[in-house]
């Protein structure tokens, strides 16, 4: 027996015999072709193109028919790349420059694509990287009269083990033979997971490098997509383990289900908004799931990772599609936060020696106006469908909030001259996450509506420390006394000029953690969907009182252990 750890992506346990599938693409030819032979590679192109587009277009139906908008949305974005002019002009230039046949081009365009986006640190960037694939694999195969392998055609009950799955690959297995999915790549919101949940079949997705070189055609595969364990030839007594187990994790999920509908607030009866943290529209579903009051945080840059720049009407329909499942429950929609680690070329964000303190976040976005402003025209026509507020990352300066505030006005006045709806009385507020607005935040609170606390960046300035940089993570420490002084500071100025003041890094997801916030003042979290159940707990748990005694407590102490032993003693960990 073999156990291995990958990503919980999406829920169930299932055993069955391995089915290997190994796309065996046929090795492209390459070579060179005349200057008058381009146009006539041009048109292959574009036939190829337009039965790639039918054969898209009837997934996506397909999708929305089977599983939903939101997973229908996934074969959208595939057309759009099959439509977007740039593709064209670069094929074509490409073409015209190196004289090679359109096969070789387009191979060409697809490793540069994907070494673009496997590049980027940011894990969302990197599962494009499959749209990518699925759309330049469905192109060559009409070039070279060549059908895809099928798992349509899957007859018996299986466990498909694969280095990848595509959206299409997804939509058209034969789901009621598919009892687990185990691929080598792929993460939590990958395509894949996202059809794997929708069509409830367990998957544990990012097993590692080679693992089906690992695994036999027909080898016995045990699947827990709770716990993302993946074990080959698994004996009983594993089995019988692994199952008790997770009934035991269902009784919990039973009781956190149970724990949806009743109102977070302590003890005594001090009302706590418990909002959640989303990347992706696909996530909607864990919110409600979980009983969220809200988004606390919508990090809507998702849209523009994986080499595609959105027009205000894909932004608008993404925003549309959260704000009217939320069905009337606050949105807050961060703006575009990239730069740092989200480098993105044809945005005109290049690395830079120090990119986390360079030219990220709002300082790119009141550069770029004008694609800020198509940002600021798409939330604000979203505002029309329900609860939402405008939230600008990463400001240091007031002199930042007035201009964002400005082109915001601007937005508001092009909309209004399109006969566009929106809230006029829309809500904005900053994330607090620089050390200098913090410090600021009395003048800030003047120019804002909201302030929200990102502790993961402001303990990162505060203590001038990489988080990403193995050799000194030791050093992020969110309980550190200076971190929790800027922390009470911002609730302080905040409580004062009566805006509301909110958490969204990882300190709201800790249920002691968040003992600790609300004892500070703070009344508002937003963390992962899934850790709202256990801080509801622990919040329930403990008064008012108890809670700000605690948070006294631990602003008298010099050092972040001494604090978390307080917490550890004082709030048992679930």
């Amino acid at each position: 027996m073999r156990v291995t750890k990958g990503i919980a992506a999406s829920p169930g346990i299932s055993i069955a015999p391995a089915f290997l599938f190994i796309d065996d693409t046929t090795e492209i030819p390459r070579y060179h072709i005349s200057m008058e032979r381009v146009s006539d590679e041009l048109a292959r192109y574009h036939e190829a193109s337009l039965l790639a587009r039918r054969e898209i277009e009837a997934l996506r139906d397909r999708a929305r028919q089977e599983a939903g908008e939101e997973q229908a949305a996934i074969f959208d974005a595939h057309l759009m790349m099959l439509e977007d002019p740039d593709v064209l002009e670069q094929i074509e230039r490409s073409l015209n420059e190196t004289l090679l046949n359109v096969e070789s081009v387009i191979l060409n365009f697809e490793t540069e694509m994907v070494d673009k986006l496997s590049s980027s640190t940011d894990p969302i960037v990197q599962e494009k990287v499959s749209d990518v694939h699925d759309v330049i694999r469905r192109i060559l195969g009409h070039l070279l009269k060549k059908e895809r392998i099928s798992l349509a055609d899957i007859q018996t009950e299986a466990v498909i083990v694969a280095r990848e799955l595509l959206p299409s690959d997804m939509v058209g297995m034969a789901r009621s033979k598919i009892k687990g999915i185990v691929t080598e790549t792929g993460g939590r919101t990958s395509h894949a997971a996202i059809l794997a949940r929708a069509f409830e079949i367990p998957a544990v997705l990012g097993v590692g490098k080679d693992f089906i070189l690992q695994v036999h055609q027909g080898q016995l595969i045990y699947v827990d997509g709770d716990k993302g364990l993946v074990a080959t030839d698994p004996d009983e007594v594993f089995i019988q383990r692994e199952r008790t187990a997770r009934l035991a994790r269902l009784q919990r999920d039973k009781e956190n289900r149970e724990l949806r509908e009743v109102p977070a607030c302590t003890k005594d009866g001090v009302p706590i908004s418990l909002e959640a943290n989303i990347e992706i529209p696909e996530e909607v579903a864990s919110v409600i799931e979980y009983g969220a009051d809200g988004v606390g945080l919508f990090r809507s840059e998702f849209l523009f990772l994986g080499g595609h720049v959105p027009g205000e009407e894909e932004q608008y329909k993404a925003y549309t599609r959260v704000v009217e499942a939320m069905k009337g429950k606050q949105v807050t929609i961060r703006t575009l936060d990239i730069g740092g680690d989200k480098v993105l070329p044809e945005l005109g964000a290049i690395g830079e020696k120090n990119p986390l303190l360079g030219w990220r976040a709002i300082r790119f976005c009141l550069e770029k106006t004008e694609l800020f402003k198509t940002q600021l025209r798409a939330i604000l026509r979203a505002s029309a469908h329900g609860r939402v507020r405008v939230m600008f990352p990463m400001i240091a300066t007031i002199d930042e909030l007035i201009r964002a505030q400005g082109l915001l006005a601007e937005a508001k006045l092009e909309c209004k001259t399109h006969g566009q709806k929106f809230d006029p009385h829309i809500k904005t507020g900053i994330m607090v996450e620089i050390p200098s607005a913090a410090v600021c935040a009395d003048v800030l609170a003047r120019s804002c509506d909201f302030f929200s606390i990102g502790t993961n960046d402001l303990t990162q300035y505060t203590l001038a420390v990489d988080r990403g940089n193995e050799r000194v993570s030791y050093l992020h420490e969110p309980y550190n006394l200076a971190v929790l002084r800027l922390i009470r500071m911002t609730i302080a100025y905040g409580n004062h000029a009566h805006i509301g003041v909110s958490l969204c890094g990882e300190m709201a997801a800790d249920p002691a953690s968040a003992v600790l916030l609300v004892g500070m003042g703070l009344r508002s979290l937003s963390m992962s969907s899934a850790s709202i159940p256990q801080v509801k707990r622990a919040l329930m748990s403990i008064t008012l009182e108890e809670a700000e005694a605690i948070a006294h407590q631990a602003l008298s102490m010099n050092r972040s252990s001494q604090v978390e032993e307080l917490l550890n003693a004082r709030i048992p960990r679930q």
